[in-house]
């Protein structure tokens, strides 16, 4: 299983666009083989912050979904990007 996750940041008044712009990339990531979870989501507290959470089944799964990241634009929009890819090897319930 692999887990991507982190948070971008763009400026604050752009933040919400952002995030409505993402929603047919949600739409097609939950839709496809091996995505197991996917969001794309405002902060709680910081209002130029977005979260970024996506969980796979496998490596192959997540490179057949995957294109080439945002938009120009949307790229163009990102002042900072902390995310990163985790691969998980055992899963347990709380």
């Amino acid at each position: 299983m692999l887990i991507i996750a982190g948070h971008i940041r763009v400026g604050a008044d752009e933040r919400d666009d952002y995030v409505a712009e993402c929603e047919e990339v949600v739409r097609a990531a939950r839709a496809a083989a091996g995505c197991l979870d996917f969001s794309i989501t405002a902060d709680t507290l910081e209002p130029d912050r977005i979260g970024i959470f996506e969980r796979w089944e496998s490596e192959e799964e997540l490179m057949a979904f995957r294109g080439s990241g945002p938009s120009g634009a949307q790229q163009d929009q990102i002042v900072e990007a902390d995310v990163k890819r985790y691969v998980i090897s055992a899963v347990e319930a709380p």
